[in-house]
């Protein structure tokens, strides 16, 4: 790369660094505190990627959702899942029309999920069924609906919420619609200053208005930037064996995983855990992916995508406990002559 290509991704990556604070400082008008929650939410809005937010009633995750949709100046819609919402309520359906001259015809009509941001508030309430509705949505960004596809405008996120504490009425994830998230978010409760803070900006003054910061084609030429970020080999690698550290057949998986994991992290984990390090290395104002960029989103990426086994499950094991212990066992440095190191250079 010449002088002057490193130049311009460099000022690139100062552009975008600039950008991601400036953002975060304007849902920091109306987010108090839950600074890993914001940054981990705005990483994966600049991925492209979608988000579960778990938490308890309260904390603000619906607030968070709405406060980035406007200072992205994003189309925003909100769906609440009860077990009586079927597909049709969410992508729409095709009904019989007349014309003019009284001829019938077939006309779609567009759902909830025609939209840029899509809240799908408290999503483990409904069945599998209507859950699976969102399925093609969120890896495509298409909708089929009578065998024709409709392309949804992008960008395009589902951001979803669900409460870990009540789970009476409610339908688990399936696996498959669990790995399409990119992050999942845990939300922890507020601190005592923190609460403080939030029933004065609540109660006892007058709401915050937050400024437009971005619109859909400025985030589209933002991701741009991110193919250009640099991914040395041993850092890909890196991200590649912490993803089969969670398997427990495998060579790097540390003792803790081979006898609680029943099943580790997919491909889209290593996938998501690079796209996680670019965007984090370029909020930096680096143009190149360090490891501890990869470390640090390993947790949202591995912990949703990992299941323990019977014993995990009967000890009541924590998932983030084993993968920080896959973290921090995974030894950084690979020998250059070995041979996972030399098919991935070649």
């Amino acid at each position: 790369m010449s002088d002057m290509n490193v130049e311009a991704l460099q000022a690139e990556a100062d552009d975008f660094r600039q950008t991601f604070q400036k953002v975060r400082d304007e849902i920091g008008k109306v987010i108090v505190g839950q600074e890993r929650v914001v940054e981990a939410a705005l990483t994966a809005i600049f991925c492209g990627g979608n988000v579960l937010l778990e938490g308890v009633p309260g904390l603000g995750k619906t607030e968070l959702i709405k406060a980035m949709s406007q200072v992205l100046h994003l189309e925003f819609r909100r769906i609440q899942f009860t077990p009586d919402l079927m597909p049709a309520d969410i992508i729409g359906t095709t009904i019989m029309q007349s014309d003019e001259h009284g001829r019938y015809h077939f006309e779609f009509r567009k759902g909830p999920i025609f939209t840029q941001l899509l809240l799908a508030d408290e999503i483990n309430r409904a069945t599998p069924k209507t859950q699976s509705a969102l399925l093609e949505t969120m890896q495509e960004g298409t909708v089929t609906v009578g065998g024709e596809i409709h392309t949804l405008e992008q960008p395009f996120f589902v951001m979803a919420t669900q409460n870990p504490l009540e789970q009476e009425g409610t339908y688990p994830l399936p696996e498959a619609q669990l790995d399409r998230f990119l992050f999942k978010i845990d939300v922890p409760f507020v601190s005592r200053q923190e609460l403080n803070a939030i029933v004065d900006r609540t109660i006892l003054k007058q709401k915050v208005e937050v400024e437009k910061v971005l619109d859909g084609p400025r985030i589209m030429h933002l991701r741009t930037i991110l193919n250009k970020v640099v991914v040395a080999p041993p850092i890909r690698d890196f991200a590649c064996r912490l993803v089969l550290a969670t398997h427990p057949e495998t060579e790097f998986a540390p003792d803790g995983v081979k006898q609680f994991v029943r099943w580790g992290s997919s491909p889209r984990a290593a996938q998501a855990l690079i796209r996680a390090a670019r965007v984090r290395a370029l909020s930096q104002g680096r143009a190149h992916v360090a490891f501890d960029d990869i470390r640090h989103f390993a947790d949202e990426v591995l912990k949703h995508r990992t299941l323990l086994n019977y014993d995990g499950q009967a000890e009541n094991i924590q998932i983030g406990d084993l993968i920080d212990e896959c973290v921090q066992k995974l030894p950084q440095e690979v020998p250059l002559d070995s041979p996972s190191m030399q098919t991935i250079a070649s």
